[in-house]
């Protein structure tokens, strides 16, 4: 049998077992971090403005209180030992983990900026947090558990965790299995990933935390023409998305000429400030529960309001990203998806909502993920129609063709040169 051969049924059972924990502890973490985070956003945008006699989303209440999560972050990333970890522009969902010594800055710099209204979900820095825990427990109390094994179990069971279902995780890590060149089951692979996403999802769900999916309209039998539609939606919502990736290094390479993250950090914070202030509320947090809201009542809101909406989600998005706040970029394309759907369906009323809302979240997540796996699930997950399934595995083939040539959604730091390739000087040059 190849060294590399999966694990059998006996192996498996027991690996079941630190599977399933690291899926709880990951889910706790998650929950405490949303927790901590609510628990701030109450008061910064609730309670406070009350007690000054101040409108909570009054124009420079919104503007003050950005420009300093701006700045608290920035101070955070410019003192805290590790700095709050790497730069959230240059990261993927999962990551090799951290030193213990970086997260407590990086748990208090994503606190703040999920508490404070920025324009980035938590799921970047929870999956790099709940990994180095995880992997520095299993270095101290299951030495036999190989550590790229734990870091996958952590990624696994945080994303089960962030969307409520084992399903999440067992497709993205489905590519990653597949392009393991060794024999084997596809689910014995499979098996301890998605045990321990699994019982991250359980976990949250018996922390009351709500599904992801909401209530629209079933979509029914397909027709010719929601083929046409569907696929205009996506392609327009990937468009959307490639232009964001074009433009995230230059605004990107725009904030860091400051140099300090207390300057860059403020002045990212302040210009989310003019935005939320231009688009309301709605363009502020992570974005799902703002996704909801739109779901929930998609006739109060017109093709403009929609279309407004969508803009300054995605430049909020692009400025978080690139002025050194930590979080992720998904859940802010959930929301520029939906509101893109949405508008499509205003302006094409005869659109059944729920293809419209899948279609334009396919679209963009396929940019910011590239992973169509995924990008169909959240489509399908919001809407929880699967009989958009099979329509929605025809769209996504044309959108997948125009965004595969595309860079990706992040900084990809590059190495710098090696001196032994470089030419090096003639001693006969006297150099």
């Amino acid at each position: 049998m190849p060294s590399n051969a999966p694990p059998g049924a006996r192996a498996l059972a027991i690996l079941a077992i630190p599977a399933l924990a690291i899926g709880v502890v990951s889910a706790l973490i998650l929950w405490l971090l949303n927790a901590i985070s609510g628990v701030l956003q109450e008061q910064i945008w609730t309670t406070w403005p009350d007690a000054l006699g101040l409108e909570p989303y009054s124009p420079w209440w919104t503007f003050g209180v950005l420009t300093l999560t701006g700045a608290a972050v920035g101070l955070v990333v410019w003192l805290m030992p590790g700095h709050a970890g790497p730069d959230s522009a240059t990261t993927e969902l999962s990551a090799s983990p951290l030193p213990l010594r970086v997260l407590p800055g990086l748990a208090l710099a994503v606190t703040i900026s999920l508490a404070g209204g920025v324009s980035l979900g938590p799921e970047n820095p929870i999956i790099a947090i709940n990994t180095a825990v995880a992997v520095t427990a299993m270095a101290r109390f299951a030495t036999a558990v190989p550590t790229p094994l734990v870091a996958l179990l952590a990624s696994a069971a945080t994303i089960g965790a962030l969307f409520g279902t084992p399903v999440a995780a067992a497709l993205v890590f489905t590519g990653i299995v597949a392009a393991l060149k060794a024999g084997g089951s596809l689910w014995d692979r499979l098996f301890l990933p998605v045990a321990a996403a699994g019982a991250g999802a359980l976990t949250m769900h018996v922390l009351g935390t709500p599904p992801l999916a909401f209530k629209v309209a079933p979509f029914g039998t397909p027709e010719a023409i929601d083929l046409a539609t569907g696929t205009l939606v996506a392609v327009v919502s990937a468009g959307l998305g490639i232009i964001a990736v074009y433009a995230f290094p230059l605004i990107h390479r725009a904030f860091h000429a400051l140099r300090n993250p207390v300057v860059f950090t403020t002045l990212g914070g302040a210009v989310l400030g003019v935005l939320a202030v231009i688009g309301g509320p709605l363009t502020m947090f992570k974005g799902l529960d703002q996704a909801g809201q739109l779901i929930d009542n998609p006739d109060d809101y017109s093709a403009g309001t929609l279309a407004l909406l969508t803009v300054v989600k995605l430049v909020a998005l692009l400025i978080a990203a690139a002025a050194g706040f930590r979080g992720g970029r998904v859940f802010p394309a959930v929301f520029i998806g939906v509101a893109t759907g949405l508008f499509f369906h205003s302006v094409i009323p005869s659109m059944p909502i729920g293809l419209a809302i899948a279609c334009g979240v396919l679209g963009i997540v396929l940019v910011v993920t590239r992973d169509g796996w995924i990008a169909l699930f959240v489509g399908v997950a919001l809407t929880g129609d699967t009989t958009l399934l099979p329509i929605l595995c025809v769209i996504v083939l044309p959108t997948w063709l125009l965004v595969t040539g595309v860079p990706e959604l992040r900084i990809i730091s590059r190495p710098p040169p090696d001196p032994v390739s470089q030419p090096q000087p003639d001693a006969a040059d006297g150099r």
